[in-house]
């Protein structure tokens, strides 16, 4: 269960990074990418919360 929350997290981080740079580049970012990190985080909330309560 934690890898999976770091495989998560790292792809979190990376889809952020390509935001960020879309950001500096003066471009727009689609609607849907939006979605694309809320269901990102949304997944490491559910793994967290999933994690404390099997501990």
């Amino acid at each position: 269960m934690f890898y999976f929350l770091v495989v998560i997290a790292v792809l979190l981080l990376s889809y952020a990074a390509v935001l960020v740079s879309f950001v500096r580049r003066g471009k727009k970012i689609p609607p849907a990418a939006y979605l694309a990190l809320a269901g990102l985080n949304g997944l490491i909330l559910a793994g967290v919360l999933a994690w404390a309560v099997a501990r």
